[in-house]
């Protein structure tokens, strides 16, 4: 029996991991953490039946005390149920599958605890990668990639030994508004953001998609997980989200991974790394595709991504800068406080402005994103 633990379990990525317990029958859940969602971590609670259980608001805590007096668990509050969530003793496994910097300092706790790590945090890697990825190799813990991209660049890796990346290519879906021009985004509204042509994930996640800043973090992570430069970095918007992405080697072969797009099968192939399971759900038939397109992203038009290259170039906490002045953009947009152009046009803001810390341990990191929100509230 696996035994794992989860945090952000009322999301897209904690949901359906828990799709992948329920149908895999061999994994017990050890501990949740989840955000706000009471009502639904209480269900998730007596179907899985963790040890521990955190939320963010210590009423809320309290509150799901209450509700769930009748069953043996422990319910703890804020970052220190966070943490105690991602070192719960039994657990062999941390999903993290929060959003955001909430992430960083869980993750370096699982890592001591000598948790195994699957990894749908990004943010985690893009700002604290240069802390989180020696840490990880001192304690001999695995970094398991969860996103889609990620997880199909790990895949084509498998069996190639030391065989040299010549370079990743990082597929994009292009998001709603692939093609359109400045001109046509000027009034984009949140509900045509939130209408991703491929994927059902999360608010924040969704609009990143629609901006290409999502791609730009990706970018970021993939250069901590693989050992790669910017310039061993492809973007490739494909439209069909078949090809999740591929690696070239110095010989020129070019390995990818292809699949239907369900966030299932890389939480699936984290949890039971290195072997695979049956996974019920549609399979790829390449006689209904016909054909697979590709195309260069348009980074005149959706400037994060050149924004996210040039943060990662400058590296230190330009990447935590980016981050999170993306972060408070994207909540403004989804509040209609701002328009949706505004959004690169706040990151590059923040970018200017950004006192460069060339090697920020976490209490710099954290800093620079207060620092970057205070910068926004006075100004947006």
């Amino acid at each position: 029996m696996k035994k794992i633990a989860i945090l952000g379990s009322t999301g897209s990525i904690g949901t359906q991991t828990l799709e992948v317990v329920r149908e895999q029958k061999d994994i017990q859940i050890t501990a949740l953490a989840a955000g706000s969602n009471i009502t639904l971590l209480e269900e998730q609670i007596r179907e899985f039946h963790p040890l521990l259980a955190a939320v963010w608001d210590e009423a809320q805590a309290k509150e799901l005390r209450l509700r769930t007096a009748d069953l043996h668990i422990r319910i703890v509050s804020g970052m220190d149920g966070l943490l105690e969530v991602a070192a719960e003793p039994q657990s062999e496994i941390l999903v993290t599958a929060i959003v955001g910097m909430l992430g960083i300092r869980p993750t370096i706790a699982a890592i001591k605890s000598h948790k195994a790590i699957a990894l749908a945090n990004k943010e985690t890697l893009v700002t604290a990668g240069h802390i989180i990825m020696p840490l990880a190799r001192q304690h001999r813990v695995p970094i398991l990639p969860v996103d889609s991209e990620h997880s199909a660049i790990f895949q084509s890796l498998q069996g190639e030994g030391g065989n040299r990346i010549a370079k990743i290519i990082l597929t994009a879906s292009g998001g709603p508004f692939r093609g359109k021009t400045r001109e046509e985004l000027c009034h984009i509204q949140v509900e045509e953001a939130l209408k991703h042509p491929n994927w059902a994930m999360g608010k924040k996640i969704t609009v990143d998609s629609a901006t290409l800043v999502n791609k730009g973090l990706e970018v970021m992570e993939a250069k901590w997980l693989f050992g790669v430069e910017a310039d061993q970095i492809q973007v490739t918007v494909h439209p069909q989200s078949v090809i999740h992405s591929a690696v070239e080697f110095e010989d020129g072969a070019v390995i990818a991974q292809l699949g239907t797009p369900d966030m299932r099968l890389p939480i699936q192939y984290a949890l039971y790394y290195p072997k695979r399971r049956a996974l019920s759900g549609g399979r790829l038939d390449l006689f209904a595709l016909k054909s697979l397109t590709f195309e260069p992203p348009d980074q005149s038009t959706f400037r994060g991504l050149s924004l996210a290259f040039e943060a990662m170039g400058a590296g230190g906490n330009l990447p935590t800068v980016f981050n999170a002045a993306n972060e408070k953009a994207v909540a403004l947009f989804l509040d209609r406080k701002i328009a949706f152009l505004q959004i690169p046009d706040i990151i590059e803001a923040c970018m200017r402005q950004a006192a460069f810390i060339k090697d920020p341990d976490v209490g710099q990191i954290l800093d620079t994103e207060a620092e970057v929100y205070e910068f926004i509230e006075s100004r947006w």
